[in-house]
């Protein structure tokens, strides 16, 4: 049986991705879980896996295309056998606001290109009334229409572009008839509001950077988080001198490297579960708990901010937890993240302690609820048994939306989080595991 390969979607705000390279041939075999293509979204390049195995048949996207999430892109096909013909147009989600065109429509059998349909609808023009001497209506024969129709007075003045980029354009201050579209016949598309929008504002500043999508793409959640997620903060300095002995027992008899942020995950995954609330998320003006306690670690590339996730870290080892974080960080930095690696992140931890940053604030990753900004370990003469000694302590600082925990709430888990790092045997000795 044939099974779809589709764009898919790492985030509920996704649109569309952009298809990096094919992994496999068509005609060639392909096994369930072998990667077979490379497409970059809004958080980040990863591989996408098939789902069956099969000949990889009926490619419809070619490499740099930007395509709607939810299309057929490609089949896997049995020896044989046919991709279904009915399914072979790409076609659209749901998502009004999606940049819908670079995908092709039918009405009554006949192929009308997606700008045609986009002026037609802007223009309350019955796609009927068209004729066309192509294989399909273009935007030509939508202009045509209008100029012999006294439609619209004047067809230069029709801006050519997708629901999203028209939404952009409004929004930043731009006249989308003045941006140079890179869609099919000159369409104007999101990417090209972001552009124009760039080039305006460096265009007086100096020479610019370049910036990727994905960088782009986190400068504007971070900045709708900063402004939208009412943020407040705790701060804790914890006694550090188990966590450094924790470290060295666990590097005993292994050659596996073992760092404090491993440490970290696992007291973070098991305060969580002592404290669900703090694994909960902001989805849909509402709290959602959550079932699974998923873990993600910031890590920075030259292209942005990622936050590749350990599933399930509550119960994984240290040698488990610091053999999933290799995984990850070793992808993230070669752009080899898979799907299931950006996917249903429920906490987020920031460490900077390795660049020697004492300590500071981030922001929340939404729609978690919270996420720990870590510091370095610093040595410090602190009073123990009323005695002055050289403690290493290490500064926490655990950034908070108001709307899912309160402070109370965040203090208690900080506390509990504080406990275990400074007796790393309450996490197995703990009723909440």
């Amino acid at each position: 049986m044939a099974t779809k390969v589709i764009m898919p979607a790492l985030g509920m705000a996704q649109e569309t991705g952009k298809l990096i390279a094919w992994l496999k041939k068509e005609g060639e075999s392909v096994s369930k879980g072998e990667s077979i293509m490379e497409i970059e979204t809004d958080k980040a390049v990863v591989e996408i896996e098939a789902a069956a195995n099969g000949i990889l048949g009926s490619i419809q996207a070619e490499v740099n295309q930007e395509v709607q999430v939810g299309t057929v892109i490609a089949w896997i096909l049995a020896p044989g056998e046919q991709a279904p013909e009915t399914e072979l147009v790409t076609k659209p989600t749901q998502n009004s606001g999606s940049d819908d065109i670079s995908k092709e429509f039918t009405k009554d059998n006949i192929n009308i290109s997606p700008v045609a349909r986009n002026i037609a609808q802007e223009n309350g023009i019955d796609l009927n009334l068209i004729k066309t001497d192509g294989a399909r209506i273009q935007k030509a024969d939508v202009l045509s229409y209008l100029n012999n129709s006294n439609t619209k007075a004047d067809t230069n003045d029709i801006a050519i572009g997708s629901p999203k980029a028209k939404r952009l354009a409004k929004e930043i201050g731009l006249e989308i008839q003045k941006i140079s579209g890179s869609g099919p016949q000159g369409a104007v598309l999101a990417k090209d509001v972001l552009s124009a929008s760039e080039s305006h504002a460096q265009s007086r500043v100096g020479k610019p950077y370049e910036m990727s999508k994905a960088w782009a793409t986190m400068a504007n959640r971070l900045t709708e988080a900063w402004q939208t997620i009412p943020h407040f903060y705790l701060e804790r300095e914890v006694n550090a001198s188990q966590l450094v002995s924790w470290r060295r027992a666990a590097k005993v008899d292994t050659d596996q490297k073992i760092t404090f942020t491993d440490l970290l995950t696992k007291a973070v995954a098991m305060a969580l579960k002592a404290h669900p609330r703090v694994n909960s998320a902001w989805i849909n003006n509402s709290i959602q708990s959550n079932e699974k306690i998923n873990v993600g670690l910031a890590v920075a590339t030259d292209d942005g901010l990622v936050v590749p996730v350990i599933p399930n870290t509550d119960k994984l080892s240290i040698h488990e937890i610091a053999e999933k974080r290799e995984g990850i960080v070793s992808r993230t930095m070669n752009n080899k993240l898979k799907m299931q690696d950006l996917q249903d992140g429920t906490f987020t931890i920031s460490n900077l302690g390795m660049y020697g940053v004492d300590r500071f604030i981030a922001i929340v990753n939404p729609p978690q609820a919270a996420i720990l900004a870590v510091g370095k370990i610093i040595e410090k003469a602190i009073p123990v048994n009323g005695q002055i000694a050289i403690v290493p302590m290490m500064g926490l600082s655990l950034s908070c939306d108001h709307r899912i925990i309160d402070g109370a709430r965040g203090a208690k888990f900080l506390d509990t989080l504080a406990n275990f790092i400074e007796n790393p045997l309450r996490i197995y000795s703990s009723s909440s595991e």
